[in-house]
């Protein structure tokens, strides 16, 4: 779909917890982040973070200069675990 969306003009970014694989298929840009799978914008609460992600993304769509070209930005999993529970307990949820 991503290379179906560009051949139209419109650029794209995908999303991925799966190394690996984006390596193997080759989207025209890609940004890796290191969580978990089906946790591509982090944990739930946690909007600064999911803002963040996003405007990485954004700026890699803008800056990435081949096709193919993979972004490694500066995400911890343990760190947005740890900001996550910290959040969801200070919104008094269990």
């Amino acid at each position: 779909m991503q290379r179906a969306l560009e051949r139209r003009g419109i650029p794209t970014v995908s999303l991925t917890v799966a190394l690996d694989i984006t390596e193997k298929i080759k989207p025209p840009r890609s940004m890796f982040l290191p969580f978990m799978m089906g946790h591509h914008f982090g944990v739930p609460y946690h909007k600064e973070l999911q803002r963040e992600i996003i405007l990485e993304a954004l700026e890699h769509m803008v800056e990435a200069k081949e096709s193919g070209e993979v972004k490694f930005p500066d995400f911890s999993w343990t760190k947005a675990r740890k900001e996550g529970i910290a959040i969801k307990r200070s919104l008094g949820l269990k």
